[in-house]
């Protein structure tokens, strides 16, 4: 099984191509600039593996919660690639490739994951890992610091740059944290190896119906705004 994967949730912009067996990654530091170079890396990574679409089992995006330019991207370009090729599209959470980093990095396997979500708030999540899969301890959600949920017991490792931006969030969690890395973000391979026992369980989804996680619905709204119940 062979797996392509987009990550455009951050300011880094990465694509990886691999399977089981692992996963060839190429990733740059975009900015606003994601639109520009997803195709080209795309495109350069397929050609280095002599490989094409068609001949892959599936297309992988991060998606969300992030940048909500960065997940339009992202979903469309694998909804574009994914349509013209017949593929089908698995939509993973951004917070849970974040773990699976952790994870892999030998870091730790309970994770709590937080991306700077401007408008001082954070988005947050915390998942655990057993023998086999990831079990979501905190569902993503996006808050202010500090009033971020607690996940149960102490020994979390926190990761992300949300704990960077706030200051408060690592004071909030300060019982449950026993470790903090801010430098950690999604990756391509994480989003790939998270998609691939979904795709091999025949449980990805259309091209049409692949979709962003946004969580924050009201984007284009101030704090103040969504506090009073304000709508588009």
């Amino acid at each position: 099984m062979q797996v392509l994967a987009i990550d455009a949730s951050t300011e880094m912009c990465s694509v990886a191509l691999g399977g089981p067996a692992g996963f060839v990654e190429r990733a740059e530091h975009a900015g606003q600039r994601h639109s520009e170079l997803l195709l080209p890396m795309i495109q350069a990574l397929l050609a280095d593996a002599g490989t094409a679409l068609p001949g892959l089992d599936g297309i992988a995006f991060g998606s969300g919660p992030g940048s909500f330019t960065g997940l339009r991207i992202a979903c469309g370009i694998a909804q574009g690639l994914a349509f013209g090729s017949d593929l089908p599209v698995v939509g993973v959470p951004t917070l849970a490739a974040m773990a699976e980093d952790a994870r892999t990095s030998g870091l730790g396997e309970r994770v709590y994951a937080a991306l700077d979500a401007r408008m001082h708030e954070v988005y947050v999540a915390a998942y655990e890992h057993d023998p086999m899969l990831w079990h979501a301890r905190v569902a993503p959600a996006v808050v202010r610091a500090e009033e971020a949920p607690q996940p149960p017991g102490p020994g979390w490792l926190g990761v992300g740059p949300g704990f960077a931006a706030y200051p408060a969030l690592r004071k909030r969690l300060a019982g449950a944290l026993a470790a903090c890395d801010p430098t950690l973000l999604p990756t391509a391979t994480a989003i790939g190896r998270l998609a691939l026992p979904i795709l091999a369980a025949g449980e990805g989804v259309a091209a049409a119906a692949a979709a962003p996680l946004y969580v924050r619905h009201r984007v284009a709204l101030t704090t103040a705004e969504r506090a009073a119940g304000s709508t588009l």
